[in-house]
């Protein structure tokens, strides 16, 4: 009995934690992932999370209104393998907000570039998801000799990305789902993202939504600057997989034939019941793919050299 009480008090003084200081529960949530996957929090000229000891380096960008914690439980997979960098891009999560500077692919790509270059990085696998792919694919056509190979997750980029309804419908009045206006929407954008609505604690949906109303002038100038930034059309040689979840209302899963054509050494997974998000739906699996490809990749090069 005593036992029940204990445990009653603490539930409660948790839900108590979670509704009346939700930004220190947030980042005690956000902190117990990180460590959980084995990363760490630094800063360069951009934030960035850190971990693990891998021969080799991952850098993994995020989409457009994330941030670097969106690859946080999926670097648990990954960090046993590969020295894992994930930064937050300028305009987003924790780096330096700026109205009057250029948030289009290129000027992220340089912004990039700098960045790993200051930390001694030369040569790298990258991997993105939805604007993170674009300017992914961006940088590896800008600066082959650099990308080892491409990771793609509903990755933006390509004409025929655009063609879903919620894109059409902002180019028509210049409203979108990923602006947030009001908090209360927050939970329908996290539904839209993800094929399976996810159970979000208070603290953490408040904090989000908060961040978003916040940055809502700004994100809307990046979006407006995304958007009419050149399409990929050049082909590109870096080894790819493209993973596109097939439950995708953001970007169209048919997009991934259309990246394929640009990329001939590439390969493509389409995720039954995944959405715009595959390292946070499925982290796991999807996960296994991608160490999967590059165990083939790893091959396919060792029979070439032999």
């Amino acid at each position: 009995m005593v036992l029940l009480y204990v445990l009653a008090a603490v539930t409660l003084g948790l839900c108590a934690f979670n509704r009346l200081l939700p930004a220190q529960a947030a980042q005690l949530g956000i902190s117990l992932e990180r460590r959980r996957a084995g990363l760490s929090a630094r800063r360069g000229s951009l934030p960035y999370l850190e971990g693990g000891n891998g021969p080799e380096v991952l850098v993994l960008l995020h989409g457009f209104g994330a941030d670097k914690d969106n690859f946080t439980r999926i670097a648990a997979w990954l960090a046993p393998h590969y020295r894992v960098i994930i930064p937050d891009l300028p305009g987003f999560g924790e780096a330096r907000r700026d109205a009057s500077a250029k948030h289009d692919v290129a000027q992220q790509v340089e912004n990039l570039r700098a960045f790993l270059g200051e930390l001694g990085v030369q040569r790298f696998h990258l991997g993105g998801n939805s604007m993170g792919g674009f300017i992914a694919c961006e940088y590896a056509a800008r600066h082959p000799a650099q990308v080892a190979s491409l990771w793609l997750l509903d990755a933006a980029g390509t004409d025929a990305a655009w063609q879903v309804p919620v894109f059409q419908h902002y180019m028509a009045t210049g409203e979108t789902p990923l602006l947030v206006r009001d908090p209360r929407a927050m939970r329908d954008l996290i539904g839209l993202c993800m094929y399976r609505q996810p159970w979000l604690p208070y603290c953490l949906l408040h904090q989000l939504a908060r961040r978003a109303v916040a940055d809502y002038p700004l994100h809307a100038q990046i979006m407006r600057e995304v958007v009419h930034s050149p399409t990929l059309s050049k082909r590109i040689d870096t080894p790819a997989l493209i993973v596109w979840g097939k439950e995708d209302r953001l970007l169209n899963p048919q997009a991934a034939g259309a990246m394929k054509a640009l990329m001939p050494d590439s390969e493509v997974v389409l995720m039954e019941g995944i959405g715009h998000v595959p390292m946070l739906e499925a982290p796991g699996r999807t996960a296994r793919d991608f160490l999967a490809f590059q165990r083939r990749l790893s091959e396919r090069q060792a029979e070439a050299a032999a």
